[in-house]
């Protein structure tokens, strides 16, 4: 069964683009539009824990 976690990502813009960085695990991501590291982040994340 898979176990629900709450994260909280810091996304800032960077340049032309944005950055999103999950500080507790070193964890970022970048992208063109707020949406998109958002979602990659998400992916890193399950990807670190491997849920």
């Amino acid at each position: 069964m898979k176990q629900l976690q709450q994260f909280t990502a810091l996304i800032e813009r960077e340049d032309d683009g944005y950055v999103s960085l999950y500080p507790e695990l070193d964890i970022a991501s970048q992208g063109d539009t707020v949406e998109e590291p958002r979602i990659n982040l998400i992916e890193a994340i399950e990807l670190f824990l491997r849920l």
